[in-house]
This record gives structure tokens, sequence and C-alpha cells, in this order.
């Protein structure tokens, strides 16, 4: 049995949602440890949220909660209380990494501000995952994955027809990638900590993030250079590139260049039409996009996704199967891969759910416990790590502390 490469590294988890509990499952799907803290009466948001099987809402059988938090264990505590505070502060003191997605000025109203928390643990990386950042006239805002997502302008240059209103965006795509960045600096800030004279605040915007990673920095360098930038459906601009039914589904087809377009002319069977030289060239192509997506449609609905994805594969043609959850839950690459996992749940039984997405050969990581039930590991670390007794407990139970 290998070591887990994060093996020794205590993680408090204080936020709810997606983005703080993705970024402190990446820390433990490769060992270290994970104190999730919740508030005694509703945990997470996310155990209201679901999934739920047979769509049974129920606090402990969210699948969305079970994906955030496997490998955690959860403690309930109420940080707004004097009293809850001061146990906070306990473990962080014997923390490596805080990792919370509170607003700035909630953290501000529990006094757990970085400058406070560094006076009780010279050493600790505070990772704070929200919207907008620790400053500027936005800061303190309330806001959400979708505020994030089309503060980055990312909804006006991808989602959605050119001319047309832009689309919602629905897969939390800032705060999942606000969190993977996250964790990469927050793991460099923890092992950099002697070079950087200790611990340090990381102040992780997901719109920002966002920013950088989809919008990019052609856009940002060609709007510095010229004013000028992308919008929705440049990257159609080059005939074809876009998604074409066939027989059971869709396809996403790209032929830009012309070893590209040769390719695909070789997948259709070399058809007379696409035999034009003419048709080689990409601008060509754009003036004849509807005549040559028609055609290339006809030969799409004659065939199946994953036909026409071998075809193309072997042909250099870049296109792939538009696959659906199912498909891609249950297909073989996946199986052979093991990135679907099964755990046991005291309440749910055998669940499904992603392995690691990074493997590391020595220490592959990934999903070994489920997510917790609310308050599970009070009294493992309330009474084993920091020495309360039992009545302590009962009367912190009792004033609703925990």
């Amino acid at each position: 049995m290998h070591d887990d490469a994060l093996d020794g590294i205590r993680v408090i988890e204080l936020g709810e949602g997606v983005s703080a509990p993705f970024c402190a499952r990446l820390f433990s799907d490769y060992g270290a440890e994970v104190l999730k803290v919740e508030h005694p009466q509703s945990g997470d948001v996310t155990r209201r949220w679901g999934p739920f099987r047979g769509d049974r809402p129920h606090p402990e059988k969210s699948g969305l909660f079970f994906s955030l938090n496997t490998n955690k264990s959860s403690i309930t505590l109420d940080p707004g209380r004097p009293e809850g505070r001061e146990i906070l502060l306990k473990l962080l003191a014997r923390a490596d990494i805080l990792v919370e997605n509170n607003s700035p000025q909630q953290m501000r109203e529990w006094g757990l501000e970085y400058a406070a928390l560094s006076e009780v643990n010279p050493d600790l990386v505070m990772i704070s995952i929200t919207p907008f950042g620790q400053t500027g006239p936005y800061a303190d805002w309330k806001g959400y994955d979708l505020n994030a997502f089309h503060f980055s302008a990312a909804g006006h240059r991808y989602c959605g027809r050119p001319g047309e209103a832009p689309l919602e965006h629905g897969t939390f795509s800032a705060e999942y990638f606000g969190a993977y960045a996250a964790t990469a600096w927050g793991l460099a800030a923890v092992y950099g900590r002697k070079i950087a004279g200790g611990g340090q605040q990381l102040d992780v915007s997901c719109s920002e993030v966002l920013g950088a990673l989809f919008v990019g920095t052609e856009n940002i360098g060609r709007y510095a250079q010229d004013g000028d930038f992308s919008s929705r459906g440049a990257m159609m601009s080059g005939g074809p590139s876009t998604i074409f039914p066939c027989k059971d589904g869709h396809v996403w087809m790209m032929a830009l260049e012309p070893g590209q377009w040769d390719g695909l002319v070789e997948a259709m069977g070399k058809p007379d039409w696409a035999m034009v030289e003419l048709f080689r060239d990409r601008l060509e192509r754009v003036q004849n996009a509807d005549l040559i997506e028609g055609k290339i449609m006809e030969w799409t609905l004659q065939h199946t996704k994953q036909e026409i994805m071998d075809l193309c594969q072997a042909n250099a043609c870049p296109s792939t199967a538009v696959y659906t959850v199912a498909e891609a839950l249950e297909h073989p690459h996946v199986a052979a891969r093991e990135f679907i996992v099964e755990l046991e749940h005291p309440l749910m039984g055998r669940v499904r759910s992603l392995g690691p997405p990074i493997r590391l050969p020595e220490s592959p990581g990934g999903p070994r416990t489920p997510a917790p039930l609310l308050g599970q590991h009070n009294e493992n670390v309330y009474g084993t790590l920091l020495g309360m007794s039992d009545a302590e407990l009962q009367k912190l139970r009792a004033d609703e502390v925990i």
C-alpha cells in the first residue's frame, strides 16, 4: 500500500455549497485529514439540494453532498457563538489549512479574519474562495456561481448563438474551477511556508479564475491592443466547427485546417461535392457554410455518433460524440480507467461516485469513505482531539453550540 501524498496535513473546512467543499475534497482525495464544520441545525446547504434517490428529499441522501464530501469527518459547530468561536480557534491552532467560502463581512462578524487567526496559528494557510474576491466594491456582495460566471464575461463569450441573447449557465463552473485553482495554490502555500515565513491568506476570486481560464489571454490581449474581442459564435467562424445531429444523438465536428478537412473528406468516403479544391480553403468553406454543413449533415444522419467519432479519429479529423451522462458513466474507457468508484453509505447503501481526476501512480488517491452524516464525528474530534469531557459536550449540545 502506498502512502497518501498529503498524509499528515489537517484541513478545516468552514463553508458550504460547492467551492469550499470541492476544494477540501481535493485535499482529502490524497490523504489530508479534513474536518468539515457544519451548522448544528441546518448543516451544509447542499444536503437539501439533492439530487435525491427517487426524488425523496433527505438531508443525509443528497447526491451532490455525497460527491463533494467523501473522505471527510463532519462536526457541528456554530462559529457565531463565542463558545463556538473558541472551539474553532482550538481546532485551527492544530490545522495546516482553513478552507472557507463565506463573505468577508461574515468572517469579520465572526472575528475570523486572517489577522486574528494568524495570531493563533502563524503557519495557517487560509484559502478564501468568493465570487468577487476579498477586496473591491463587490467584495461583500452576495453572489453565487452564476454571478461569478457572467461577471467574468464568459457568458457573453461562449453561451448562446451570435446575435441573440446570451444563455444562462448551470454547471457551477466558476466554483469548481475556482476550487481547483485554490487547491493548487493552497498546497503550494503549505509547502512554501518555510520560504514565505509562515502561512498566508489566499484571495481566490471565482470570477477572476474563470476569466483567466475561459475568456483567456487571447481576448484580453486583443482588447488591450485594439479594443476588439470575440463573442458568441466566434469559434464557429471556420467551417465546419459545430454540432451535427446523427442517428443516435449528436457529434461535435471541427475541421478548420486543411489537414483536418482532408481527414473529414476521407472519413465521409470522398463524396464528389467535397472534392472541390476550392473547399480546402477555410474562408471559402465559411462563405459556403450552409451548403457544406447541409451535406455533412446528410452523412452524419446515416451513422451513429460512435461510428463518426471512430471514422474521424482514424482520419485525423477532430470529432467527438456528444455523450449523455448515462453514456459517459457506462463507457468502457471510463470503466477501464476505474474513474467510477462505489462506496457504502449507512443510509443510501451502495453509491457510485467519481474517482480522483488526477492520478498519482505512487499514491492514487480518491474516495475511500462516504460523505459523513451531520455531526457524525463530534465525539471523536471534540472528545479525543480536544479532550472535552462528556459533561462539556452535553452542555454545548444543550446550548446549541454544537
